[in-house]
Parts: structure tokens; C-alpha cells; sequence
């Protein structure tokens, strides 16, 4: 049956591309865990896992144990890091599963521990990647609190250290303050696990913009003070888009314009956008002078207009807040959104341009022609940032390979 015109396109080999490019870039000082979390960042777990596999990633990095089952499903063979932890009665298909929690709480090592003897594992046989609380406060456990978690480990336990983590929570800003003060705090709690005589395998430190501002090395040196090996976990840029670093990194140049570092302005030129949402008009009116459109009548016209109804709306993941002042693509040219965004349409002022018809693509995120919309003019439209505009875009859109 014929959907609904209303769809994404992933082109999976511009995401293997971007892997590679990345894992260039962290070689030879890290190894990359591909970040498809949150369903790829809503470009579709079931397209993207694979692929960055493809590409080469031994690693893949999910929310929470349920993404975890379905990767595994996807890639057999891939190291899949479950980010968000386990909560209570998760534990078992976790190590059924053969999945990588993050823990950082006593009762995650305990609710771990008792399936892992209820499935009668080997000593040492289910890895942990533990959270350090660096300065975030959001997930981890804090350095002066570890001694509670070294316990988990001790002899005998099925547990595995493998991997210490943290996140970082500035790694975008320019002067690098708090990343360096987070890294501090992250040595002085590897050196505690040190002297427990634990060891860990992997050192799992920074996203894309740490990777596409050249730190890899530095967390690499890190790592090796330890005798661990460094891991990064791009995301945004896995897709196509490089995080946008704060205004003062860099020295301004003649024109007053911030310089980026030239990693960041190659990673920019090589890096390619992986989707594409597309819509098609439905019909085309033409209105008077004096017409109103849309829900509160927010749109009055002054002259005649001709409009065009898209069938896409804010139930498919467009921000409401776009209407009246954001535009998309038709034959090429923007054509603004007039009115509100309603669930399921929006409505085009296609005045200006010729020929419109029923069945014309509609671009609402992506290239056409030599104009482009991306998911940073969504998010500077709409006060949000370009993660959200992703994963907002609603599971009834389908996400179809190209």
C-alpha cells in the first residue's frame, strides 16, 4: 500500500563515510563507539547500526537494555554499550543478551551480580563500563564514593571491570576550563581505581566535539598514564552535522568572524548530512486579499495568494513554533509557511513561485536544488537545539535507505 507522502531518507553510505572520516581522525590514539541511541537520533536504529558496522565500528552505543536487544538483534557481533544503565529487573536480559551496562550505583552492581549468579556466568565473564560523576551531576558515581563500588569487584565476582567513563559536560566551549578541570577529577578516580587494584580495559571519554577539536590525543595520553586505551563516541557528526563550538574559539579574523580550528572547518567540508525529510503538496488554492489561513486566523493575507497544503505537521515531529516564521523547499525555492503548523499539514506561500502543482517534493529538512535547509535552522527557528530536532521526528514518518 502507498504511505502517506511523508518520509525520510537515510543514505546509509553517507554514513559509513562519516565513520570512516571520524575514525581517521581518532586514529591511531582512540577507537570509536558509534552513538545510535535514541533510534539512531531518530534516523532509525534499524538502518544505522548496521551500516556503521559496516563501515567498521566493533562498538555501538544505546539508551537503555530494550535498544540494547534490538542492536544485538541488528548486529550480532558488536560490543553494544547500554548508556542510560539498568534498572530494576533488567539485569538478566542484560547478560542474556550479552550487553555492556554502564553502572555508577551500588544497586546496579547488585541487581547485576545476583543474575549473573542466577545464570551461573564465569568469574570476571559480564564487562561494566563505570560513570564518574566529573562535575556533570547528572549520571555517575562521585570519586570520593568509590570504595563502595570497588567492593562489587572484588574476588570471585562475575563482574568485570572494563571500562571506566564520564561525561563531558563543555567540551564545545572555547577556553576548555571545565573539560580540563572534568579530566582532572577523572585521573585523581582512575587513580583510586589504581590503587584498589582494579584495572580497566577502556577509557571512554568525549563526543563529537571533543573528537572533531583534535583532543584525542588528549584523552589517549590519559588513558595510557593509566595503562587503558581511549574511546570516544561520536554522535552528531556520525550524521553529518558538526556541533556548532562556542563564538570565542578561535581568534576573530579581519572581518570580526570567529576563526574555527581547520579540524573543525575540514570536518564541515567532509562530513555529509545523513537524511532527508521529504513531503509532497497535496493541493493548490488560490486566495484573495483578506483570507485567513490556519487554526486563530494568525495569518491574514494582504494581496492574493497562491498556497499549497504539505502533508506533514507538528504530528510528525515539526515544531509548532515554526509557523509564520520558518519556510521549506519547493521546486528549489523557500516557500514560507503561513499560518500555524496544524498535526497533520502546514500550508506554503507558493505565490512567487511558478508552476507549483499536486505531487511537487517538498524539502522540510535537506538540499534541493542549490538551497538547503538543515536541522540547525530548525533548531535556531524553533529555541531548541539540532538532537531535538531529530528525535522529534515522529515514529509514524517512515525511514526508508537510499
Amino acid at each position: 500500500m502507498t504511505t502517506r507522502p511523508c518520509w525520510v531518507e537515510i543514505r546509509t553510505r553517507a554514513l559509513e563515510e562519516n565513520f570512516r572520516y571520524l575514525s581517521g581522525l581518532a586514529a591511531p590514539h582512540a577507537e570509536l563507539l558509534a552513538i545510535v541511541k535514541a533510534n539512531a537520533y531518530g534516523h532509525s536504529l534499524a538502518l544505522c547500526a548496521p551500516a556503521v558496522v559496516r563501515a567498521g565500528a566493533k562498538w555501538l552505543g544505546v539508551t537503555s537494555v530494550e535498544e540494547g536487544i534490538v542492536a544485538r538483534a541488528l548486529c550480532p557481533d558488536a560490543r553494544v554499550l547500554i548508556i542510560g544503565g539498568v534498572f530494576p529487573g533488567q539485569a538478566a536480559a542484560a547478560i542474556q543478551f550479552q550487553l555492556t551496562p554502564v553502572a555508577w550505583e551500588t544497586w546496579q552492581l547488585d541487581e547485576l551480580l545476583v543474575a549473573a549468579r542466577a545464570a551461573g556466568v564465569q568469574q570476571g565473564s559480564v564487562p561494566i563500563q563505570l560513570e564518574i560523576d566529573t562535575g556533570m551531576s547528572r549520571q555517575g558515581v562521585g570519586p570520593s564514593d568509590l570504595a563502595a563500588i570497588f567492593a562489587r569487584f572484588g574476588p570471585g565476582s562475575p563482574l568485570r571491570l572494563e571500562g571506566v567513563m564520564t561525561h563531558l559536560f563543555a567540551a564545545d566551549e572555547a577556553d576548555g576550563v571545565a573539560t580540563q578541570e572534568q579530566l582532572v577529577r577523572l585521573d585523581e578516580a582512575m587513580s583510586r581505581i589504581s590503587t584498589a587494584g582494579l584495572f580497566a580495559e577502556w577509557l571512554n571519554v568525549g563526543a563529537s566535539a571533543t573528537l572533531l577539536a583534535g583532543q584525542a590525543r588528549i584523552i589517549a595520553d590519559l588513558a595510557a598514564r593509566h595503562g587503558m586505551k581511549a574511546m570516544l563516541r561520536p554522535g552528531l557528526a556520525l550524521y553529518g552535522l558538526v556541533p556548532r563550538f562556542d563564538p570565542a574559539f578561535g581568534a576573530p579574523d579581519e572581518s570580526n568572524t570567529p576563526a574555527e580550528p581547520p579540524a573543525l572547518t575540514a570536518a564541515r567540508a567532509a562530513l555529509q548530512p545523513v537524511l532527508t525529510w521529504r513531503a509532497s503538496v497535496a493541493s493548490v488554492r488560490a486566495i484573495p486579499a483578506g483570507a485567513t489561513v490556519g487554526y486563530n486566523a494568525t495569518f491574514v493575507a494582504t494581496e492574493s495568494m497562491r498556497l499549497a497544503l504539505v502533508s506533514a505537521g507538528y504530528g510528525d515531529g515539526l515544531t509548532r513554533s515554526l509557523g509564520n516564521h520558518f519556510s521549506f523547499l519547493v521546486r528549489g525555492q523557500r516557500a514560507p509557511v503561513v499560518g500555524r503548523v496544524s498535526m497533520d499539514q502546514i500550508v506554503l506561500d507558493v505565490t512567487e513561485i511558478p508552476g507549483v502543482a499536486p505531487g511537487d517534493a517538498v524539502i522540510l529538512l535537506g538540499s534541493q536544488g542549490s538551497e538547503s535547509i538543515t536541522a540547525f535552522d530548525h533548531a535556531e527557528a524553533a529555541a531548541t537545539i539540532p538532537w531535538e530536532v531529530f528525535t522529534r521526528i515522529a515514529p509514524r514518518v517512515p525511514r526508508i535507505a537510499i
